[in-house]
């Protein structure tokens, strides 16, 4: 979940002094902070899975969060790999930044879940994604794709169709955990379109003081379905058959939950800072928050956590787990352990590749 450089010209500008081309690009406040926060959205969330079934209340919150915080960081990845053409570089900089990692930590997650199931199992099965890391492969799909998503003329709509196919296929079986690849694809290619003036309307005033209560809506209109609607849509990984609907279902829910986790974004996106702040930093090292909170969730259901007399009420359990997830996620997000972390999250492996020619 690297930030891509920005496309440049080919030809150098003779106005631009040396010393200031030869600068990293500044990286982008907003974007930072965004991802933190979503980041932290996400811990929350699966810290919340084990208390959701104790109240309505609980679930409503669940609903809410789950509605736009993935799809949120999948649109800031999609804006981001706007400028990905397929150019060496740029595919080296996909392979060490998203493929290998998916490889190292899906070991890792299979041999760690299994040990907790006390299955004595050794296969890794790489097309067959171990609970988070079915992102980072879709998100590795989804970038070489990014040519041809520049290169039709409607791209949103054809993303929204794919989407709707696939919730309407349940012959497209689980490898690559493709209904969520195909499922939360228009999230991308949202991404892919927006541009600067789209992200600065979100960020109006008039629309930061609609945020708030937009979210208070949401969150009524989830307590209202919190007991009827299966919170499984959410995750975006069944057909409607599988969910015990009609295929028709299915397409029109993945429209719905498509404009309802726009509309969040765009409140979400309204509400981020967007200048410097003390998380700004954090925000380069979402992906080492992203897949080592997974261990620490698992371990703690295990030992646990949930099960002891406080976090049996409410009102104690969910501001303690919540604080506790948020603590988590941006200690894991620091840049002292993205350092130690660097060589499986971030490794160089030009050794891998060929060298290209120079000038």
């Amino acid at each position: 979940m690297n930030e891509t450089r920005q496309l440049t010209g080919t030809q150098e500008t003779p106005a631009v002094p040396r010393q200031a081309a030869d600068r990293p690009k500044q990286r982008d406040a907003f974007f930072d902070n965004a991802k933190y926060l979503a980041i932290v959205l996400v811990a929350i969330g699966h810290a919340w899975e084990p208390l959701r079934g104790d109240s309505r209340v609980v679930m409503a919150l669940y609903l809410t969060v789950y509605t736009f915080h993935m799809p949120a960081f999948i649109v800031i990845s999609g804006y981001l790999s706007r400028s990905f053409d397929g150019r060496a570089d740029r595919v080296q900089r996909l392979v060490t930044g998203v493929l290998v990692p998916y490889v190292v930590f899906q070991v890792a997650y299979t041999l760690y879940l299994r040990r907790l199931a006390d299955d004595d199992s050794t296969y890794v099965g790489f097309f067959e994604p171990r609970w988070l890391m079915w992102f980072l492969l879709a998100l590795f799909i989804w970038r070489l794709t990014v040519p041809v998503w520049k290169a039709i003329r409607w791209p949103l709509p054809v993303a929204l169709a794919l989407a709707a196919v696939a919730t309407a296929s349940p012959t497209l079986g689980g490898d690559l955990q493709i209904q969520r690849v195909l499922q939360f694809l228009p999230f991308f290619v949202l991404g892919l379109v927006l541009r600067p003036e789209h992200l600065q309307l979100v960020r109006r005033r008039a629309v930061r003081l609609l945020a708030l209560p937009v979210f208070a809506g949401a969150l009524l209109v989830a307590y209202l379905v919190a007991e009827r609607m299966p919170y499984q849509w959410l995750y975006h990984r069944e057909t409607a058959q599988e969910l015990g609907e009609a295929w028709w279902v299915g397409v029109a829910m993945s429209l719905a939950l498509f404009g309802c986790a726009v509309l969040l974004i765009g409140g979400f996106f309204a509400l981020v800072p967007g200048r410097r702040t003390w998380f700004t930093v954090l925000g380069a090292g979402t992906i080492s928050g992203y897949l080592l909170h997974g261990f620490l969730v698992k371990a703690v259901i295990e030992w646990g956590w949930y099960d002891g007399e406080p976090m049996s009420g409410i009102l104690f359990s969910v501001p303690v787990t919540t604080a506790v997830a948020a603590v988590v996620i941006t200690l894991l997000c620091t840049p002292p352990v993205r350092r130690l972390f660097r060589p499986v999250m971030e490794p160089k492996l030009d050794w891998a590749f060929r060298r290209r020619p120079t000038g």
